[in-house]
């Protein structure tokens, strides 16, 4: 009976493929995020190429100005949902995106690594929010919730998993090969995209058009008051930034510690990341059945402590542990981060949402853009205790956070 249960709990997000326009979303979002995989791997290992003992400086640089991209223009992209065409965002970022990738092969320099990470992002930054957005307008609110919790799943599976299993296929193709792999899923993906029909990607214009239209300007401070105005949405959105501490430790330095700390090979690499993968996609799949408002502060605080725990002791254990403690950072890491998404949906009107996804946006990666730093600094010049240190600092962050929201006194929405 309980086996029972469970499958039907796994199983509850996929229901929201019954509604067709929102499959084809999933799935070109779904092949694009199978590739982007592919590049991140692809750039951590030409950036073991260009300079073994750097390696950690210069993917943290790469991986800093990514989330400055989505900092600066991503606010930008959610005002622009709330305005226009939402389609035609999706595919025209989407093959400017697709042209930037089909290039990264050909990199021969560092700053030319730097240089398209960067335009890759811009359009990354206005792609990612416009998506986020419409999943509401298109799904029933029934299965919104599912539609939210498989999205993100899929996300933590091909964004963590898909590196493993791109460190595994550089075995056998070489670094940069794995780019092309990634452009191909770009054109996959961006011909599903032009098959949704346009008019469901617009924002209902229902007594809009006797309305003055607010400045861009205010869009955007509109967008932070409703993000902050939320005392759950606030919280959730600070235990991000402890998330992303402990989620920046593994992703810059995990190929130089399974590289020169464990001695071992790109294939391993990737096996690694495929455990922080398959526990992230868990936690992820599971999260429509347990994702109830009065388990959400519970979700929040126990995945930032998880991933908090997981990586302090990393330095000082073999191949086989860190498989281990990487797979419960994973779910850690999944039960940090998916509470906040549902809270916006829930919580902001229909209408608003853009606005808001993309401020959400922009903050939770102005997080990573302190995290990354930190990761490079910790990787570059404390090797030996990196994962210690970064621990450290996610717990104490963890703490803080703890002390000045106390989320015991947030109250919860009645529904959900």
């Amino acid at each position: 009976m309980k086996l029972k249960k469970l499958t039907a709990e796994l199983a509850d997000p996929f229901r929201s493929l019954k509604n067709s326009i929102f499959a084809r979303l999933y799935f070109a979002e779904t092949i694009s995020l199978i590739g982007d995989a592919f590049t991140w791997v692809g750039l951590a290992l030409l950036a073991y190429q260009f300079d073994e003992e750097r390696s950690a400086v210069i993917l943290a640089t790469a991986l800093t100005l990514r989330v400055s991209a989505f900092i600066v223009f991503s606010p930008f992209a959610g005002i622009l949902a709330d305005k226009i065409d939402r389609k035609k965002i999706l595919y025209i970022t989407h093959f400017f995106r697709m042209a930037v990738v089909a290039y990264l092969p050909f990199i021969k320099a560092e700053w030319q690594i730097y240089v398209l990470v960067f335009l890759l992002n811009v359009f990354n930054a206005f792609f990612t929010p416009t998506y986020r957005s419409v999943i509401s307008q298109i799904v029933e609110k029934g299965i919104y919730r599912q539609a939210v919790g498989l999205s993100t799943a899929t996300n933590q599976l091909f964004g963590v998993l898909g590196p493993g299993l791109a460190g595994i296929m550089a075995v056998w193709f070489g670094a940069r090969q794995i780019f092309f792999v990634d452009a191909a899923s770009f054109v996959i993906a961006g011909l599903l995209i032009l098959t949704l029909p346009g008019s469901l990607m617009r924002k209902p214009a229902a007594g809009e058009a006797i309305k003055e239209k607010p400045s861009t300007g205010q869009d955007l401070l509109k967008g932070v008051r409703l993000l902050f105005g939320n005392k759950l949405i606030r919280f959730a959105l600070s235990i991000e930034f402890v998330s992303a501490i402990a989620g920046a430790q593994i992703l810059v330095n995990t190929v130089g510690y399974i590289r020169s700390g464990l001695h071992q090979n790109n294939q391993h690499y990737g096996w690694v990341m495929a455990a922080f993968g398959i526990g992230a996609a868990t936690a992820a799949f599971v999260s429509g059945a347990i994702d109830k408002s009065k388990s959400r502060k519970a979700s929040l605080l126990i995945g930032a402590l998880m991933l908090g725990l997981a990586i302090t002791g990393a330095n000082y254990v073999n191949y086989g542990l860190l498989l281990l403690l990487w797979a419960i950072a994973g779910l850690g890491q999944s039960l940090a981060e998916i509470p906040s998404e549902t809270l916006i949906g829930e919580n902001i009107a229909a209408e608003e949402q853009g606005k808001v996804y993309g401020t959400h946006f922009a903050f939770s990666h102005l997080w990573w853009a302190i995290a990354y730093p930190i990761a490079g600094f910790l990787g570059n010049r404390l090797p030996a205790n990196n994962f210690l240190y970064g621990g450290i600092l996610t717990l104490l962050f963890l703490l803080l956070i703890f002390a000045f929201l106390n989320p015991l006194k947030i109250k919860s929405p009645v529904s959900g």
